[in-house]
């Protein structure tokens, strides 16, 4: 079986390097076309993210809270005898849009980090 090499294994020049004369960052310039590959990259995968998580919320929030939420009410939440069509219509959703703001909070700090643009421990 072949197996193909990731692009984040591949080997590639540091997004900054140190200037040996005064100790400054040097950042590679804008116009280097491997820079512009990266960036596009980047910005494909980060667009990416957002697309999989809006799709995930809005078959949450319009799908189980308006379109199936009389057949979702057939099923009663333990405990409470909420039906569960109601209950993603009036919280659910909302609970759902949170725990997706934090997976992309964590998403996008994989892909700082994959990318050597994250903020560090300093930020």
């Amino acid at each position: 079986m072949v197996r193909l090499q990731s692009h984040t294994h591949a080997k590639r020049k540091p997004m900054s390097e140190v200037n040996p004369v005064d100790g400054e960052l040097e950042r590679p310039s804008v116009t280097d076309p491997e820079t512009v590959a990266r960036h596009a990259e980047y910005w494909r995968r980060n667009l990416q993210y957002l697309g999989w998580l809006l799709a995930v919320w809005f078959v949450v929030s319009y799908g189980f809270g308006i379109v199936l939420a009389e057949s979702l009410d057939s099923i009663r939440i333990p405990g409470t005898g909420y039906p569960l069509g109601f209950w993603f219509a009036q919280q659910g959703s909302i609970y759902v849009f949170v725990v997706l703001i934090f997976i992309y909070v964590w998403l996008m700090n994989r892909l700082d980090r994959e990318f050597e643009v994250d903020e560090g421990a300093d930020a």
